[in-house]
Order: C-alpha cells, then structure tokens, then sequence
C-alpha cells in the first residue's frame, strides 16, 4: 500500500520532529519533499509550522495501519491535543493512499477519512506534496490544479526552506 503522509511540527526542534518520521518509516520512505516553513491553518494563534510530505509504501500496511504508525510517531513526540488545530510537536496526517493497483481507496469513518477531507485546501501539503511528486492526483484532480484554485495568500503562506530531511 502507497501512502501519502503530510508531516508538521510547530513546537520544540521542528526539524528533529520531522526527521523522526523519515528514520522510523526508513525503507518505506520512497519519497521525501522539501522542508517547508508554513503559516499556521485553523484560526488558532501559533507559531509557523515546519511541513514536508512523504510518500511511503508498505504492503503490510493499509489505511488504518498508517493511522496507527501515525499516531505511535506523534505520541513518540510526546503530541499532546488539547486545542484542536493547535500548536504541536509532531502531527502526521494520512492524506491519501493507493493499493498496489494504483486505486485511491476511500474511508469514510469516525476515525478515518480518506482521502484527507482537508487536503485539497491547504497549500502546506499541496505544495510539498508537488514538489515530490509533480504529477500528483488527488480524488481523480491533479493536484497543481487544486493549488492553483487556492488563494494567492493561501499559497504565499508556503515558504521553502534550506533544510533537508535526510533519507
């Protein structure tokens, strides 16, 4: 299974935060972007945020089972929830993924839904997400045209960085 994983981190070493999803995900990682420094979405006054996109494959694993080795990832960055879109040390969202096939599946459940019900609004994982893979799709749109429906100001909001997540 192929997966798409938007990763962020606005508390502590971002970086460091983003780069213990590369080295726990290891071989799986087929495909890192760049690093990203991204205003804050959601409305709650924080801090920017660091965000790259990985795509990763793992045949052991499906929809829930990346949920999973997200959520273990986050609670290794000792995430804590307390404000919904609020400030975090390591967020990692499933924003889509594809069976061996290359069919998106799809999820529609209280704690899974795929594609990412978000993605297709928000620059800081469209933006990477292109830069690792230039002929993403997303729910059969390619995603340089969802970037290009996005505000100017949502886009600006993306700023690429030097800094290099290491395989």
């Amino acid at each position: 299974m192929r997966a798409v994983l938007s990763i962020g981190s606005n508390l502590g070493d971002r970086l460091s935060h983003l780069q213990s999803v590369v080295d726990d995900l290891g071989a799986r990682v087929r495909t890192v972007s760049p690093v990203y420094e991204t205003d804050a979405w959601g409305g709650v006054e924080q801090d920017a945020f660091l965000n790259a996109v990985l795509i990763v494959e793992d045949p052991g694993l499906d929809g829930y089972g990346w949920l999973r080795r997200g959520q273990t990832l986050e609670d290794a960055a000792r995430r804590v929830r307390e404000v919904h879109w609020g400030p975090r040390t390591l967020d990692v969202d499933i924003i889509c993924c594809h069976d061996d096939d290359g069919v998106e599946l799809l999820c529609s459940e209280s704690d899974l839904t795929l594609p990412h019900p978000h993605a297709h609004e928000r620059a800081f994982v469209l933006v990477p997400w292109l830069a690792a893979d230039p002929d993403a799709v997303l729910s059969g749109t390619p995603v340089a045209d969802l970037l290009a429906g996005l505000a100017a100001e949502e886009r600006a909001g993306v700023r690429r960085t030097d800094l290099i997540l290491a395989l």
